[in-house]
């Protein structure tokens, strides 16, 4: 008895011992209803808040959303007249609406955040209460159009499909641009019969196409002349299934089986080849497949104006090749006019763009090949680049207008300016032969931007995490202001306890690279006390995270309202900066950037001693679900407690694309050594799983797996299966699992008993 009690009082002043190093309360029920309300408590509070703005069609009219006292309004900008007024009667349309759905609507807060302008501006369609509805403009009469487009689950079940089923036959045919013929599959083959004739005429082009290796309708394209024919023979490979029991049905008491198609890396992929046939002849004309011989995918055939030849991208499996083949329509000789190859990989899931200039002539194509990723100009005719557009060490984010009169290309980038955040995206110009460069935007902001379908104008809405937005309508030759759309106002914002994040910067591993995060604090911080750190995390190589735009709200600053300061952080192998930068995660899923994170947690103890890394938790769902599992397996030094959320915890399990994008095709050893399963020995630290049973982006068996593992290594840890959950966290439930994780293993108290009603909650049993 007395060393029961013993045990009792000493686990008593450990708890004690903990809180008084801290100097935080143990949080009650009202802190994590304050926390987890946030959300809906800060984000009207931020006023003239615009939401980004969308073009009507082709006209200089653009249309946007915005926080107003009491809700939201949409407004609409003639940026040929600089005039700004309601998108339309709120309060008719409430009325109107609330009639036709028989449901309550309020003027500040229509059930909608998008719409669509249609009959020459005259009426507007949109969603809600699980329908489409177009209202009239001048009456406000609402009628609904039927259902929404949102998709149910069993049209998600085959969201990985690869590649049409075989069909001997297809009623549906394709007709040649001059109306004579069509072109059909039956049994296998292609084929093609006259159009107009009574006794309509038809033949064979193809006979070598069977049920295992046959030529696909989607595929057919014909040349602008009808005289040739393009369409892709097609073998078949592996068509992987994974297997889904939804344990807990609403509609049903006993569970349901589901299956869907998913490729994973490593598998036996389908096989396209390209055949080319002249018509007039009915000639079949093999295509020599030496540029093209082991596809991960090959793009649909497209036919130049002329009918000289037809076009295609090759993505090599491994994704070190990607090539722009171009196939001679009277001989069907293939050359390669792009051929872009890559030690590491060629990012084509984010970094690719090519634009066709001059039917082929010319062609504008996105590089990394030198270091930076850069948009080149190719002869079409010669397949050599005749100049480079841009260059510099700072990266193109990305193309929004070519204008092949002007010879001038629109682009966004990032990275140019020595000393600013090198994330921050800005609007730029340059001519094809890469001169006359012009940035259209300025300062020390991120900018989006919305460009008119003519390129007169766009929308820039720019801001920091610590500056609200402003929207501002700008010339699109020179970028000069022509209006000042909106300015949010932040201060009821201030006023109910929102701090705005910290930037921070610090060296990475190298010594000399600078990796940016941001650092949140709770609303009632005090520089007095001792704070755990949580980071959340999302290291996936096909972006960058770390918010860079104004923002009355983020997730993070629900967890830190706890008593925690939250970080998140890009280190090296996420994307955006160089290709060194980047290609740290090559074959390597498991550094996740972890020595650089290290180093900037540290950097930010150095300079602030309420920065506990003695007690840093890690959390993240997807890919971040696999990094915070990393964190406690790979650095169980530095991270002591992880909560980790459907993650693709071994590559081999998770989706083909973006897995063998990164850890590289045939499948290594690597693959083992990145994997958590293969590691889950090494936990040393805290740990829950959460999982949602239907999660159809990442094969639930990933986290099962790992505990498995887990089990097989007698570790011990928490699991949290979501019934019928999806791709994510687990909703408030799985929220709040995740705060009592970190209330009790960081700051060393127990969460409220959430089994017990009202304020007996607080007490602890």
């Amino acid at each position: 008895m007395r060393k029961r009690s013993l045990t009792a009082a000493a686990a008593a002043l450990a708890v004690l011992f903990s809180v008084c190093v801290s100097g935080l309360a143990q949080p009650t029920k009202a802190d994590y209803e304050r926390a987890m309300g946030l959300r809906g408590k800060r984000q009207g509070l931020a006023l003239d808040l615009p939401d980004r703005p969308v073009w009507i069609e082709k006209t200089h009219r653009f249309w946007y959303r915005k926080t107003v006292p009491g809700g939201a309004a949409f407004l609409v900008v003639d940026a040929s007249t600089l005039a700004k007024q309601a998108a339309f009667d709120h309060a008719r349309l409430a009325d109107s609406l609330a009639k036709a759905a028989g449901e309550k609507v309020e003027p500040a807060d229509l059930p909608f955040r998008m719409i669509r302008f249609v009959d020459d501006g005259k009426a507007l369609e949109f969603e809600a209460f699980e329908a489409r509805w177009k209202c009239d403009l001048a009456s406000y009469a609402c009628a609904n159009l039927g259902p929404d487009q949102r998709r149910g689950r069993e049209r998600n079940m085959s969201m990985w499909e690869r590649g049409p089923a075989p069909r001997a036959a297809s009623a549906e045919a394709r007709t040649s641009p001059d109306g004579a013929w069509e072109a059909f599959i039956r049994n296998y083959n292609v084929w093609v019969r006259a159009k107009a004739a009574v006794a309509k005429e038809e033949f064979p082009l193809s006979q070598d196409g069977g049920e295992g290796d046959y030529y696909t309708y989607e595929s057919i394209a014909w040349s602008p002349d009808s005289k040739n024919l393009a369409a892709y023979r097609l073998r078949r490979g592996y068509h992987r299934v994974i297997q889904y029991v939804e344990s807990s049905p609403s509609d049903q008491l006993q569970p349901k089986f589901w299956t869907m198609e998913y490729a994973k890396p490593g598998d036996a992929l389908d096989i396209e080849r390209p055949v080319l046939f002249h018509v007039e002849t009915k000639t079949r004309v093999a295509i020599p497949d030496d540029l093209f011989s082991n596809p991960y995918e090959i793009s649909e055939p497209v036919w130049r104006k002329d009918g000289r030849a037809f076009t295609f991208e090759y993505n090599q499996r491994g994704h070190q090749a990607y090539r722009v083949v171009e196939v001679d329509a009277a001989t069907g000789a293939p050359r390669a006019l792009i051929d872009e190859e890559a030690k590491t990989f060629f990012d084509y899931s984010g970094k690719k763009f090519r634009r066709d200039i001059a039917d082929g002539r010319e062609i504008v194509w996105m590089s990394e090949r030198d270091g930076w990723n850069h948009l080149y100009l190719y002869d079409g005719a010669t397949g050599r680049v005749k100049n480079r557009i841009t260059e510099g060490e700072w990266v193109v984010r990305g193309v929004d207008r070519l204008d092949e009169e002007a010879r001038q290309i629109f682009f966004s980038a990032s990275g140019d300016e020595p000393g600013v955040d090198p994330y921050f995206l800005h609007q730029y110009r340059v001519n094809l032969d890469g001169t006359g460069l012009v940035r259209l935007t300025e300062g020390d902001f991120n900018h989006l931007a919305a460009w008119s379908a003519d390129g007169a104008f766009f929308a820039d809405m720019r801001s920091r995490v610590d500056f609200p937005t402003v929207m501002e309508l700008r010339d699109g030759r020179d970028g000069k202001v022509l209006m000042t759309v909106e300015t949010a106002d932040a201060a009821p914002l201030a006023k109910a306890g929102w701090k705005a994040p910290e930037v921070f910067t610090a060296k990475g591993r190298d010594g000399t690279t600078d990796i940016w995060g941001v650092v949140v604090r709770p609303s009632n911080f005090s520089p007095k006390k001792e704070y755990p750190v949580i980071e959340y995390i999302y290291a996936g190589p096909h972006s960058s995270f770390v918010p860079k735009s104004f923002s009355p709200y983020l997730s993070m600053q629900s967890v830190a309202e706890l008593g925690f300061i939250v970080v998140q952080v890009d280190g090296m192998g996420t994307s955006n900066r160089s290709k060194a930068f980047h290609d740290v995660c090559w074959k390597n899923l498991a550094d996740a950037g972890f020595p650089d994170r290290i180093l900037w947690h540290k950097a930010v103890a150095a300079k602030y001693p309420y920065y506990d890394i003695t007690r840093v938790g890690i959390y993240g769902n997807s890919a971040g679900g696999q990094n915070a599992l990393g964190a406690v397996l790979f650095h169980p030094e530095f991270y002591k407690v992880s909560v980790s959320s459907c993650g693709c915890h071994d590559n081999r399990m998770d989706k083909i694309w973006w897995n063998e994008q990164w850890m590289g095709w045939p499948l290594g050893p690597e693959y083992a050594v990145s994997s958590n399963v293969v590691n889950a020995h090494r936990l040393r630290g805290r740990l829950l799983l959460i999982v949602g049973e239907m999660d159809t982006n990442v094969d639930p068996a990933s986290t099962m797996q790992v505990v498995d593992a887990l089990v097989k290594a007698d570790k011990v840890f928490d699991l949290l299966v979501i019934p019928g959950g999806g791709h994510g966290m687990g909703g408030d439930y799985g929220q709040r699992k995740m705060l009592d994780f970190f209330v009790r293993y960081l700051l060393g108290v127990e969460p409220p008993h959430w089994n017990l009603a009202g304020a007996a909650a607080e007490r602890q049993p």
